[in-house]
């Protein structure tokens, strides 16, 4: 699994692409909490459930499933007078948006059994044909000597792309292109 630098990075950078009248610190800081929550799951290692188990680490929680069930109960606890509206389908996208890229930039590391994307249709894991990223061990100290390698790679495979899109967004907010 990428940090929860990474994880919280793309968060960010998905509400970027929100209108503006709804980004808010709330917005935020709900979008970090499902961006970083399918690792909820690394409880199953102390509960004794194995980790190829559909719940275990990487499994139901980090599925598609998980991510919209997590983005509708999101919007109707924190946005109830607004859930069955416009903005509550624009908040839900946004909140199982953030839970997914989890999924993605779990399955984009180098290390693990793969993702549980299909739990409960499929418990097969998988992971992208890309693997650029370098997997955080569960419990690793921030600010080790491995940490700062981890944060390092995450820069470049997380953080430019998120520059990237940060500058593109801005650059079509000013010529109106998006609002």
């Amino acid at each position: 699994m990428p940090s929860i630098f990474g994880h919280t990075l793309a968060a960010i950078t998905i509400g970027k692409s929100y209108p503006k009248k709804i980004c808010s610190w709330k917005f935020f800081i709900l979008g970090i909490l499902c961006a970083t929550l399918a690792d909820i799951d690394v409880i199953a290692f102390k509960l004794g459930i194995p980790y190829g188990n559909a719940f275990g680490h990487r499994g139901f929680t980090h599925s598609i499933l998980f991510a919209v069930i997590l983005g509708v109960s999101i919007t109707f606890i924190f946005y109830g007078k607004n859930f069955l509206s416009k903005k509550g389908l624009v908040l839900i996208s946004f909140f199982t948006l953030c839970a997914i890229s989890h999924d993605i930039l779990d399955a984009m590391t180098n290390g693990g059994l793969g993702i549980g994307f299909f739990i409960p249709w499929d418990e097969a894991r998988y992971f992208l044909p890309w693997r650029p990223i370098e997997v955080s061990p569960i419990g690793i100290r921030h600010f080790s000597e491995k940490a700062v390698r981890i944060i390092k790679n995450e820069m470049i495979w997380i953080g430019i792309p998120c520059l990237v899109y940060f500058l593109i967004m801005s650059v079509m907010r000013r010529k109106k292109y998006y609002s």
